[in-house]
């Protein structure tokens, strides 16, 4: 009687059908059940492979299968990906999240989910706080949309320790920073974020970085980012400060990251190919060297950033207005923005995105309001300067720089961009729009660079570049921060005229798992989390 069974089990054997039968002492298998499966897709994983058809399963806030899953699999949410792209959440490596998303209002992060980012690193250009702790709880307080990393920053560091002098630190001042850096990485702090492009690092030397660099490289796998000291051709030059953050490597072993790495201003544009030569001889060295950059042609900044010599902002705003307002001072101040109204390529150059004293300004350009109060473009600015200073979006970049950046194989993608309320200002649009941009602009329109290394540069790389675990690769047992969009419609949307506009394509965006966007839609899902070391 038992020779049935046992001939039927090997039919289906045979088969390939693997069930067990009741009647043999044996439970029928179950289909798997997943809690998403995403079908049909073009799979980019991140690593910079070539697309490939594969299914992905997702089982609570993990990727769990990858290839081809069988038909009799089920899941709570089935996505049909045919036609469409799935590929790791970008990692935005240069974040102006905070502090927006330390906010009720802001925490949603939907201008950044719509980009397809699930990861912001936070405190870029030596910003934040110098104790990440009161960041980190108000962030998680808030259940963010995506998960955040909080660098320590040295301006944050340096301003905790020794306010807004110009000068360099005393033994004592230092060591303190020091602690501080230590302090911090021991809290999670995957690593150090630099910008003695801003007050006050402007008031560094390299030792200053280094000395504190040296205590994040006492840290498995940490990194120093800088807003480098001059992305342009005045004080020490491009070249020089690109120099500068290869020596604060050489000289601690930490791995050196150029943010947002740009030729800013028409005196360097071309210079491209000298700093991409002086990168290639830093990593043929076996220096860690790396760069991030963000798909514009503009930048932006504070217009007192981008115009005031470093001396007259000693002492913050206030100090600065005060100087505004002495004449002998203030012809002295002026004397050196001239130099710097120039390597911005010109008061038609300069937008102002946002300026409290009067909001009717945000949008316009300076030369445009010089002509309206038939004043010279840089009285124009002190006078914006002197009510309180203003936001700029600053038009000049070449795209032949940008371009021959992009295709370097050590360069990450950024946005560089805000956490912004929806509708406020003239914000530069890549806080709603850089990734996206670069996909449809430079990779499908263009064809810059392949969806391959597009998709690598914001994802898998930085992963690898930050030591960033589980995260950055479509892979069995990663986080489940994973991407379908559209080709034929992902875009940006936002303009330099009109900023305030989500982007359009990607279809889903989970979070750890969770859909954050559904169908192109937000959900209510918030499922990102602080990220810190050992955690």
């Amino acid at each position: 009687m038992t020779s049935k069974p046992q001939s039927l089990r090997r039919r289906l054997m045979a088969a390939g059908l693997a069930v067990g039968l009741l009647s043999a002492g044996a439970p029928f298998a179950q289909a798997q059940e997943y809690d998403v499966l995403i079908r049909g897709g073009l799979l980019f994983d991140g690593t910079g492979a070539e697309g490939r058809a594969a299914d992905v399963a997702i089982k609570g806030d993990r990727i769990v299968e990858v290839g081809e899953i069988p038909a009799s699999a089920t899941a709570a949410t089935v996505v049909d990906a045919t036609g469409k792209y799935v590929s790791p959440g970008f990692i935005d490596t240069h974040s102006h999240a905070a502090p927006g998303i330390e906010t009720p209002e802001l925490a949603p992060a939907i201008s950044v989910l719509t980009q397809g980012i699930t990861t912001a690193m936070i405190n870029p250009d030596g910003g934040g706080p110098a104790d990440l702790r009161p960041q980190v709880a108000a962030i998680e307080a808030n259940k963010p949309g995506v998960n955040v990393i909080p660098m320590i920053g040295h301006n944050g560091v340096r301003r905790e320790v020794m306010g807004l002098e110009n000068r360099k630190p005393t033994a004592a001042e230092l060591a303190e920073m020091q602690g501080l850096v230590r302090e911090a990485m021991t809290f999670g702090a995957l690593g150090m974020s630099s910008g003695p492009f801003y007050v006050p690092g402007k008031y560094s030397d390299t030792s200053e970085i280094a000395a504190l660099a040296k205590v994040a490289a006492e840290f498995p796998n940490a990194f120093h980012t800088s807003h480098i000291r001059d992305e342009s051709s005045y004080d020490i030059g491009v070249l020089a400060s690109v120099a500068e953050l290869i020596e604060v490597s050489r000289q601690t072993g930490i791995t050196g990251v150029v943010s947002h790495m740009k030729m800013l201003g028409p005196t360097v544009w071309g210079l491209s190919d000298d700093a991409v030569e002086m990168i290639e001889a830093a990593r043929a060295e076996g220096l860690s060297i790396w760069a991030d950059q963000y798909p514009y042609a503009a930048s932006s900044t504070g217009l007192s950033a981008a115009l005031i010599p470093g001396w007259a902002q000693e002492g913050g705003q206030d100090a600065l207005s005060k100087r505004l307002q002495n004449p002998e001072q203030r012809a002295l101040i002026r004397e050196g923005m001239v130099e710097n109204l120039a390597r911005r390529a010109g008061a038609n150059a300069i937008m102002i995105s946002s300026y409290s004293a009067d909001p009717s300004l945000e949008g316009m350009r300076l030369d445009e309001i010089a002509r309206r109060n038939l004043k010279d473009p840089l009285d124009t600015a002190i006078d914006l300067l002197i009510k309180g200073g203003a936001g700029i979006v600053s038009f000049n970049m070449n795209e032949e720089d940008l371009e021959l950046l992009m295709k370097q194989p050590w360069m990450m993608t950024s946005s560089d961009g805000a956490l912004v309320t929806f509708g406020e200002g003239a914000e530069h649009p890549r806080a709603y729009g850089a990734y996206p941009r670069k996909l449809r602009r430079y990779v499908l329109d263009r064809n810059v660079v392949s969806m391959a290394q597009a998709i690598h540069s914001s994802s898998g790389l930085p992963a690898q570049v930050f030591a960033i675990p589980d995260r950055g690769l479509i892979k069995p047992g990663y986080y489940a921060d994973v991407l379908v969009f559209d080709p034929e419609t992902v875009r940006d949307v936002a303009t330099y005229p009109k900023p305030h506009a989500y982007s359009e394509g990607m279809t889903y965006v989970f979070v750890n798992g969770r859909a954050a966007l559904a169908e192109g839609e937000v959900t209510a899902e918030r499922a990102g989390r602080v990220i810190l070391r050992g955690r």
